[in-house]
């Protein structure tokens, strides 16, 4: 299958947040086990060291946990997925903000438009 990887970022950070994103969306359960990393890197398109190299940084993350002989799992710690989920949307946020004022818009500006397009929850 592959994936179209981004030119300007190392693939294995992308691959990360893939499946960070995967995590957060609920696509990928707590407890759940992961494909081998051969399997994800056949999916993925890439090469099985590229695919190691993302394991183990999920694993330091504490995101993900290895049990020997089973394979890699998603943690089952909620509240280490719900810190991953805030700690994302921080991230998101404040590129956001440096992006529009990059540009030279206001944060009222900018308030105004996403709560008209929040669907009601302003």
């Amino acid at each position: 299958m592959g994936i179209d990887f981004l030119p300007d970022k190392p693939i294995y950070q992308q691959l990360i947040e893939r499946i960070t994103g995967d995590i957060i969306r609920g696509t990928l359960q707590p407890g759940e086990k992961l494909p081998s990393v051969r399997e994800y890197a056949v999916e993925v398109g890439v090469n099985a060291n590229t695919m190691q190299r993302v394991y183990k940084e999920l694993e330091q993350m504490e995101i993900t946990e290895t049990k020997r002989g089973q394979g890699s799992f998603v943690t089952e710690d909620v509240k280490k997925i719900a810190a991953l989920r805030g700690e994302v949307k921080n991230q998101l946020v404040t590129s956001f903000i440096q992006s529009v004022e990059a540009l030279g818009f206001t944060t009222d500006e900018m308030v105004h438009d996403l709560q008209k397009r929040g669907g009601g929850n302003d």
